[in-house]
């Protein structure tokens, strides 16, 4: 049996998003200093939160942010995501993991970004999940 922490959620969600969200959004876990050229660009962390059973479940925290140029733009693809991981990830096999469910801790809202060229939208979602095996 696999271990807890087998599953990596930060990239099981990024290349998730990646394949719903297609080629005209970067899905990523850090930002780079090219990010004004690379917008839309939506940011997935998971933060130093969550648990886990000791044997196969995974509790994790998972912020997600984006990046835009406009205001309308990062909320729009925001509530997009929050759609797409609340109804259409729980219950998938992806990462090789399958999820178990999604729930939104704090909905997509305006963050505060040190740019002004740019917009921030965010919001934290848990994710349970488990190894496939």
């Amino acid at each position: 049996m696999a271990a807890v922490g087998s599953v990596d959620v930060e990239l099981l969600v990024i290349q998730w998003l990646q394949g719903q969200l297609g080629s005209g959004v970067v899905v990523r876990d850090e930002l780079d200093n090219n990010l004004l050229n690379e917008l839309p660009t939506v940011q997935v962390e998971r933060i130093p939160a969550g648990g886990d059973d000791g044997f196969r479940l995974d509790w994790a925290l998972v912020d997600v942010n984006v990046y835009a140029a406009a205001r309308s733009e990062a909320v729009t693809l925001s509530l997009q995501i929050r759609g797409l991981l609340l109804s259409q990830l729980p219950g998938s096999t992806t990462g090789g993991a399958v999820v178990g469910r999604v729930a939104t801790v704090t909905a997509p809202g305006v963050r505060p970004y040190e740019n002004t060229g740019l917009r921030r939208v965010g919001a934290t979602y848990e994710i349970y999940s488990h190894p496939v095996s």
